[in-house]
């Protein structure tokens, strides 16, 4: 349950802010390191905290680091947005 609202809250934000078809292409091309990249985000996160973003960068990494999290998420950006 707490994933869905993760990747709900991550999906809302990212379409709030016009980047949910970026951020979708990005996640096909870097599916294959997603896992490493998971981790590159855990190591950048405080210094993303100090701009206030460390939250949101270590729920995505979270997202990442798993396959099914890493599909929810894909899915989640591929759906077309309710109105």
């Amino acid at each position: 349950m707490e994933r869905e609202s993760d990747v709900s809250r991550l999906v809302a934000e990212a379409r709030a802010r016009g980047g949910a078809p970026f951020l979708l292409s990005l996640l096909e091309a870097l599916r294959p390191i997603a896992p490493v990249l998971a981790n590159a985000m855990l190591v950048a996160e405080p210094l993303a905290a100090l701009w206030g973003g460390g939250g949101a960068l270590r729920e995505l990494a979270d997202l990442l680091e798993e396959p099914d999290g890493f599909e929810a998420l894909r899915r989640s950006l591929a759906e077309e947005p309710m109105e």
